[in-house]
């Protein structure tokens, strides 16, 4: 298994990589505006991620979720940077599963990353025969409504 994952993240051991995370970004109407998308240029650029996998797809009125070619997105955005950005990672399950949290009638992104920043930090913990065990992400509305709550002076604080 080990060298399968080598070869379809681009080589290295897989001992030597960063933790990977996945993203699904709706895009409500089908709209991409393109505007984050030099961001994620940058940070690939900077060396901070290397994109594993990105997928597009759509969610139709009945329900059906299928993928879509980056070409096929529209002239409003660029994206043949991205073009190729595949390991294999994702299969349909997965396309399936992400598909469920969209709304018909909208498109998403998918998009697999290594933190390639945090990569030096985890070969140092697996050399010193550590392990995650856990890890998780607290949604920014969550952020939001705690400090919005702690700030509210009628909360009883």
């Amino acid at each position: 298994m080990s060298n399968e994952v080598e070869e379809r993240t681009g080589g290295g051991s897989i001992e030597d990589m960063g933790p990977v995370d996945y993203l699904v970004i709706e895009f409500p109407g089908n709209r991409m505006t393109g505007e984050g998308f030099p961001l994620l240029v940058d940070l690939v650029d900077r060396g901070v991620i290397r994109i594993l996998d990105l997928v597009f797809v759509r969610k139709d009125a009945d329900g059906s979720v299928m993928a879509v070619e980056l070409r096929d997105l529209g002239d409003e955005v660029d994206l043949s940077v991205f073009e190729g950005a595949s390991s294999g990672l994702l299969d349909q399950g997965d396309i399936d599963d992400a598909g469920v949290a969209l709304q018909p009638g909208n498109s998403a992104g998918i998009i697999v990353y290594e933190n390639t920043w945090a990569a030096p930090f985890a070969r140092a913990m697996r050399r010193a025969g550590a392990q995650l065990v856990a890890a998780g992400r607290i949604p920014v509305q969550s952020l939001l409504a705690t400090l919005d709550a702690f700030e509210d002076p009628t909360d009883g604080r």
